[in-house]
């Protein structure tokens, strides 16, 4: 016999509904001595129209007025709990069955009749609240569960979500710093490493998830774009974009200078060479016949410098055959010299002055499948450190890495794909609001909102974390379908998650600035009951501690040694 999930009694009864709309119900509370025991987040239960039926809610808002005592003609005054109004206004959320056909005990996110006028309501607490978040748990497949922590007004109870919606619906983690994110994010991928293939690709702006890639019990392989000082090294894990790999937009949003007046010919005598290059280094003949500018091939960048400045000097044939500037002639000066610079200038060399291998043609087959790969013996998870990316173009290296692995996926055998993810730390460095964005910032913009809009049909998903919600793309954030939120104190960063948010569940959101450390409230497709959460601490922490300045300062005074090493790996771009 199957057990009873909501055993409700006069004990926990609170009161009748007094009123109803489309999202929120307001109850009368008759039994005033549970008034000390409800709070805002808790469960209540309202009896439907039928006795297997019953609608659950979240407590919103708790209120009580006073009315003035009034003396009896004994000179007496009346008791207070007839002068006293106790109401609570509570969100719909979903439906408890305790028969559903040949199931027992469902829950399903919706409400398809609402309760009536006088219908009467319950505090799920106690017995009654384990059983109940227990049964939430059970309506994930055993092989979908993904375990992030224990809710906060049960912890007894673990707060489990379907790995496969999180990840297939695009998601995001937002926080203020110091919230917790970090240790989300690690909890996350530590559940994931579990499984036998995972495919996560971090983008770690940081360094700040190093720990994960490192010792015996390592999750994760650990990546490096390259900086200045691992130009010299022979390491399989240091990574290098090379040019090529940019289209045309891309590149050109780097050196282009849209208010020059010769813009329009230094674009254009860009693109011819460009596309010449390209076509004579492919060496497939089926390649050469659909083949376009933006086609990641392999060309030099030395002789498309070489071929700008013959433009660029060039003189044509004029009035009795003198020779007179060119069409082209000091048009491309100032280009080509933007160019220059960025190609020798060491911060760049890991995208303008690769190592050789880089330029090779079938290079990029052993990049793209080091980065997908995933066997018995090499973690799925990749955590790629851009802490040495020069901020100028760190959306550009950031947009055209995930515009690469994206299109890979998009031109990949249907029935040969493996899904991946993109989790994309401190977001709001590379995908600011369109309002906000520069030249360079748009071209990751469009490469990522691409993602967002048409990822999920090919198997490719986006995780955003980011501390700034406000300064995020809004494209971006509005496909995605679930939310771990954990303290915003900004008002411009609630805001912005309650837009986000169905009308229902704006009021559930209001607790966003009161949460405690590792306390988030997740809401979405991948959780049946949005509520607040204590996050599970991960085992291996990345690198985000905050540092205590008050314990610091009255132990600890400056290292005059460690300044001046500081200083050198400052001048040398490395760490030495």
């Amino acid at each position: 016999m199957i057990a009873e999930v909501l055993t409700l009694n006069e004990e926990n009864k609170i009161g009748k509904v007094i009123s109803v709309d489309t999202s929120n119900i307001i109850v009368k509370v008759d039994n005033h001595m549970i008034m000390t025991k409800l709070s805002i987040g808790h469960i209540m239960a309202v009896k439907g129209n039928y006795e297997h039926e019953k609608l659950i809610c979240i407590v919103e808002k708790v209120t009580r007025s006073q009315f003035e005592l009034v003396e009896t003609e004994e000179g007496e005054e009346e008791d207070i709990e007839s002068n006293t109004n106790d109401l609570i206004r509570a969100t719909l959320i979903g439906t408890f069955k305790s028969v559903d056909g040949l199931k027992r005990n469902v829950f399903k996110r919706g409400v398809s009749l609402f309760p009536n006028v006088d219908s009467e309501c319950f505090l799920v607490n106690g017995d009654n609240l384990e059983r109940f978040m227990n049964i939430l748990g059970n309506e994930v497949k055993e092989n979908q569960k993904l375990v992030v922590g224990n809710f906060a007004n049960d912890t007894n109870s673990l707060a489990i979500l379907d790995g496969d919606k999180l990840f297939q619906r695009h998601a995001s983690i937002l926080g203020s710093t110091g919230s917790g994110k970090s240790w989300c994010v690690a909890t996350i991928l530590e559940k994931a490493s579990e499984l036998k293939y995972p495919n996560i690709i971090v983008f770690d702006m940081h360094g700040e998830y190093s720990p994960l890639t490192k010792g015996e019990s390592k999750i994760a392989e650990g990546f490096k774009i390259a900086g200045a000082g691992d130009l010299d090294k022979n390491n399989k894990n240091i990574i290098y974009l090379p040019y090529w790999l940019l289209n045309r937009e891309e590149i050109l949003s780097t050196i282009l200078d849209r208010s020059d007046s010769n813009a329009p010919n230094q674009s254009s005598r860009f693109t011819t060479h460009l596309k010449d290059l390209k076509l004579k280094n492919i060496e497939e003949e089926s390649v050469k016949k659909s083949f376009t500018v933006d086609s990641p091939v392999p060309y030099s960048l030395n002789k498309l410098i070489e071929l700008l400045k013959e433009d660029d000097t060039g003189t044509k044939k004029g009035a009795a055959n003198k020779d007179v500037k060119g069409d082209w002639n000091s048009k491309l000066t100032r280009f080509i010299s933007r160019l220059e610079t960025k190609v020798e200038d060491k911060r760049y060399a890991f995208l303008y002055n690769p190592n050789e291998e880089c330029n090779t043609y079938d290079w990029m087959n052993k990049f793209i499948f080091n980065l997908l790969h995933v066997s018995d013996e090499k973690k799925g998870i990749k955590v790629i450190d851009f802490s040495e990316v020069p901020s100028d173009i760190l959306p550009v290296v950031t947009g055209t890495l995930a515009r690469i692995l994206y299109d890979v996926q998009f031109w990949m055998n249907n029935e040969k794909r493996t899904p991946f993810t993109l989790l994309c730390d401190e977001a709001h460095l590379y995908l600011p609001t369109k309002d906000e964005a520069d030249a360079v910032q748009k071209q990751a913009l469009y490469n990522f909102e691409r993602i967002a809009k048409e990822g999920r049909k090919y198997g490719v998903s986006l995780f955003v974390v980011s501390q700034r919600p406000s300064d995020v793309s809004k494209t971006i954030l509005s496909q995605c379908n679930n939310f771990i939120v954990l303290r915003l104190t900004n008002d411009r960063d609630q805001n912005v998650v309650k837009n986000l948010m169905p009308d229902s569940l704006k009021g559930v959101t209001d607790c966003l600035p009161i949460l405690d450390v590792g306390e988030a409230l997740v809401l979405g497709d991948a959780i049946l009951l949005p509520n607040r959460i204590k996050l599970h601490e991960p085992n291996l922490k990345p690198e985000s501690n905050t540092v205590n300045f008050w314990k610091e300062w009255d132990a600890n005074q400056p290292n005059e040694e460690e300044i001046k090493k500081a200083i050198k790996n400052m001048r040398a771009q490395a760490r030495l």
